[in-house]
């Protein structure tokens, strides 16, 4: 139980810097969007760098289908090694990048090219950990342990926004606008290097070991498709409104807040941060609870409050000016999708066997994010250009329609999981 304790919080640390990061981008995009998109207004600024958010995306499938089969092969260790090598470029890679001012199209350019190293790290590294994660549980703490993939996601998101949140007070405006913006990109980087060495002492899964010893298939993505095509589309489409509202309410809630609300950025700062906190804990204690009812009542419950009060609850948010309102209303959203963020790696881990479960778990999951986490920011902002936001709140909750329809077909993963066969 200890060494399984150890390898479980070792690859969670490590998940926990990667998604620092990734989410440092989108934390502090308000101040440094000026110097790499400069623009008449902010709402075109912040579309500008909402774009650049997702074409890191764009690399998502790709590092998920590398990676995936690379650490199908390789071991989850190998794979989850990798991907902090490349997290760890891109963000010094932007710490380090000259504005426009400077370098003209030059500084957008190398932007892109960090944030595509970033997203071919964060689309190996998803598949790499929500595998080793459940692999590594035991049986009936299977979705309790697993469910720290987000947890350690969530907690990098907060980590990136408490960086945010001390610089805003220890710094000026002006001072935060002009270059210390780039600290948290810097302390990211430093902070990769440490988990590097710590994720190469990690204990390698049974299931990998035994897998490697009866002489299984080797992974590849035509293997996938043609042995496991119905899992393939139950990943993508379970997955396609559960990121989407994730994201909506975590990601672009921060701007939402700022910029169509009308709160100060550090008040939206603050109700993003004290929501995440929370957001982060319930994770567990929803795991916990699917190890004893199974994995599809959480996720049905989610896809059904996410169709009922996805519209309420932004429109709720677009009319309010006081904090405390908005702080419950976001809360609110987020405990709604606990349903899916608590369990969705563990239940997709369980749908494959293990010579492809990192591919399987990663690239489908890396293709929906792609389609619908990374382009929910632009999309909003899209709405809003138009002069029709509420078309975003429709969006949402349609796409978590379809994922209800998913959740409602499947069979629950708990009673049927391929980890036990392993």
């Amino acid at each position: 139980m200890n060494h399984r304790l150890k390898s479980i919080l070792g690859g969670s640390a490590g998940n926990l810097v990667e998604w620092y990061d990734w989410y440092a981008y989108s934390a502090f995009t308000l101040y440094f969007a000026p110097h790499f998109f400069p623009a008449a207004d902010r709402t075109t600024e912040l579309l500008n760098t909402a774009i650049v958010f997702a074409v890191g995306f764009v690399m998502r499938p790709v590092g998920g289908w590398i990676m995936g089969i690379y650490a199908d092969r390789k071991g989850r260790k190998a794979g989850l090694t990798l991907s902090v090598t490349l997290m760890c470029a891109g963000s010094l890679l932007i710490a380090v990048t000259p504005t426009r001012e400077t370098i003209g199209w030059g500084a957008p350019a190398l932007l892109i090219v960090a944030r595509l190293m970033q997203g071919l790290s964060v689309g190996g590294e998803y598949g790499a950990s929500a595998t080793y994660l459940s692999e590594m549980a035991g049986k009936h703490h299977r979705g309790f342990f697993s469910s720290f993939q987000y947890v350690t996601l969530i907690a990098g998101q907060l980590t990136a926004l408490l960086v945010l949140l001390v610089l805003q007070s220890t710094m000026s405006e002006a001072t935060l606008d002009a270059w210390g913006w780039r600290i948290p990109f810097l302390i990211g980087g430093i902070l990769a290097v440490a988990v590097f060495w710590l994720r190469r002492r990690l204990a390698e899964t049974d299931s990998f070991a035994n897998a490697q010893k009866e002489g299984q298939p080797k992974s590849s993505l035509t293997g996938l498709l043609r042995e496991h095509p119905r899992e393939f589309v139950t990943v993508l489409l379970l997955t396609a409104g559960g990121t989407l509202a994730f994201y909506a309410y975590s990601i672009y809630m921060q701007k939402f807040l700022a910029n169509t609300a009308g709160f100060s950025r550090q008040t939206a700062s603050s109700i993003s941060a004290g929501t995440l906190f929370i957001f982060m804990c319930l994770q567990p204690i929803a795991g916990a609870l699917s190890d004893r009812v199974g994995r599809k009542p959480l996720m049905v419950g989610f896809g059904v409050l996410g169709v009922l009060l996805t519209y309420p609850i932004f429109t709720a948010l677009e009319g309010t000016d006081n904090a405390t309102v908005a702080f419950f209303l976001v809360l609110g959203a987020l405990v709604i999708v606990t349903g899916y963020t608590s369990i969705n790696a563990v239940v997709k881990a369980e749908l494959f066997p293990a010579h492809v479960r990192a591919l399987g778990v990663a690239f489908p999951y890396a293709v929906a994010n792609a389609i619908f986490g990374g382009t929910a920011e632009a999309v909003a902002l899209q709405f809003k250009k138009a002069g029709w936001e509420q078309g975003f709140y429709w969006y949402v909750t349609a796409m978590i329609g379809v994922s209800l329809l998913v959740y409602l077909r499947m069979r629950d993963t708990r009673a049927h999981s391929r980890i036990v066969e392993d």
